[in-house]
């Protein structure tokens, strides 16, 4: 599994936001996934990766073991575990996620 962990520290920490989820920001492939893809979209995130955990059954289950967090999708600014769907959609109504955002560059305002 240390591979797997590698490779997941590696993502979260090279890129800006990152969205580990079921299917592709073009075609997820659960409605918590889609739901986090549009909070994503309505804040105007431009540099966004995605990760599909359903290509590959380990790091599903090692992103899991990652954050200590049983469910998919999970959001990471900066290398910080924000939350699942649930967690973003409370923080977007707030606008506590667009701050985070904001504050990470990853938004063009």
């Amino acid at each position: 599994m240390s591979e797997v962990q590698d490779f997941i520290r590696e993502t979260v920490t090279e890129h800006t936001v990152v969205l580990f989820m079921k299917g592709t920001a073009q075609f997820p492939q659960c409605g918590f996934s889609g739901k986090a893809i549009q909070v994503l979209r309505e804040l105007g995130v431009k540099k966004l990766v995605t990760v599909n955990v359903l290509e590959d059954a380990e790091v599903r289950n090692g992103i899991k073991e990652y954050s200590s967090w049983p469910t998919i999708p999970q959001l990471y600014v900066k290398g910080e575990f924000i939350g699942g769907s649930d967690i973003m959609s409370e923080m977007h109504a707030s606008g506590e996620l667009k701050t985070v955002l904001q504050e990470s560059g990853a938004l063009d305002d």
